[in-house]
């Protein structure tokens, strides 16, 4: 007669791996207790085994991996049977409105001034829901659903302000964790439908009419002006517009200008090639090194705004535009959305797409006028 399979129990904690872009795998723990999923990431990474101290290094940061998992369930089981020490009690005992408000006061000793109100605003946010008395043991996923649907309510503050007060509160929870005055995070137990949906803000972009009267209207900065209308023929960025060097712009072998140069913000290298009128915008001589010199975005985008006022554009127009205004041009000139994204630099085509949904919307608002007309 066979024995019957001894069951095992599955660890409450288990060490996952996950892929990075530069090649490294990030550590990090998988912990399930009550029916509840939560992670944690100890900032710990296997690194390519080029070499056997590559080797080396990747066991010994397993090994620490395993004492803190170690660790974590002594720290599990200890809970589950009613032994947890008093310094457990009293750090999940914190009271978590004080501990966001001293969070918001050292953000403004750093002379963070928006950091610091935001923090404060949360921190009023949850005293509106629950007093000011919350303490980390009180926050679990009933609480958070709670504070999501009194976010959601209220009519004092935007869709946008709801969904950076929830982002935020899932910041405080994981430095929390962090500083173990919790042991899990809720929120990420929330599912899609319960939380806050980021508001899509709209796109600002211009038309051929309105691109041809700004060219036609004189601009206090003539190098703005330049530039400005320079991205709407590329659609870079500001950033990388003001970083632009003539090194950059280069000629192939049919005499045709491309920029070839890495983009700040996403650190990817590109080649775009450049439209003639893109070509127009350029300064007549090279005057050092970059090709345009701009002031910082904020004081470009008070001269653009200027400039916009001046032409008798009602819209509110900033630097960023420019690019708005490139890749919807390119849509509604039939230009195919997969060749758009590669000429903005996306990584992912959904980005793209939000434009195409812009041209489309337009499309049916032009169908719609002739309604009724007969």
């Amino acid at each position: 007669m066979k024995d019957k399979k001894t069951k095992v129990a599955k660890e409450p904690v288990r060490i996952r791996l996950k892929k990075l872009k530069d090649g490294n795998q990030s550590i990090y723990f998988d912990i399930y207790r009550d029916g509840q999923r939560s992670y944690e990431f100890p900032k710990l990474y296997i690194i390519p085994e080029k070499t056997e101290a590559d080797k080396e290094k990747n066991r010994e940061t397993l090994k620490i991996a395993n004492k803190i998992k170690n660790k974590k369930i002594l720290e599990l089981d200890n809970t589950e049977h009613g032994f947890e020490t008093k310094a457990d009690t009293e750090r999940q005992k914190t009271n978590i409105v004080d501990y966001i408000n001293t969070l918001a006061e050292k953000y403004k000793e750093e002379g963070k001034k928006s950091m610091f109100y935001q923090f404060c605003g949360l921190a009023a946010k949850l005293t509106e829901y629950k007093g000011n008395k919350i303490q980390a043991r009180h926050i679990n996923k009933e609480f958070c659903r709670g504070f999501i649907d009194h976010l959601k309510k209220d009519k004092t503050i935007q869709q946008g302000t709801a969904h950076a007060y929830s982002r935020l509160m899932n910041v405080v929870i994981n430095r929390a964790m962090q500083e173990e005055i919790m042991n899990y995070n809720p929120m990420r137990q929330l599912s899609r439908n319960e939380q806050i949906k980021k508001q899509q803000s709209a796109i600002e972009f211009l038309t051929i009419e309105e691109l041809r009267t700004l060219s036609e209207t004189p601009c206090t900065n003539e190098e703005v002006k330049r530039a400005f209308l320079f991205s709407c023929f590329c659609g870079l960025r500001y950033s990388d517009v003001k970083a632009l060097q003539w090194q950059d712009i280069k000629t192939d072998n049919d005499g045709e200008y491309y920029i070839k140069y890495q983009q700040l913000k996403t650190q990817k290298h590109e080649i775009l090639q450049l439209s003639r009128e893109a070509i127009k915008q350029l300064p007549e001589h090279e005057k050092g090194d970059y090709v345009f010199s701009l002031p910082q975005n904020g004081y470009c985008n008070t001269i653009i705004a200027g400039w916009a006022l001046a032409a008798g554009i009602d819209k509110k127009v900033t630097f960023h535009v420019a690019r708005h205004t490139n890749a919807t041009l390119l849509l509604s000139l039939g230009a195919q959305i997969e060749t758009v994204s590669k000429l903005l630099g996306h990584s992912d085509i959904k980005t793209t797409q939000i434009y195409a949904k812009v041209i489309d919307e337009k499309k049916r608002e032009a169908v719609n006028k002739l309604d009724n007309i007969l």
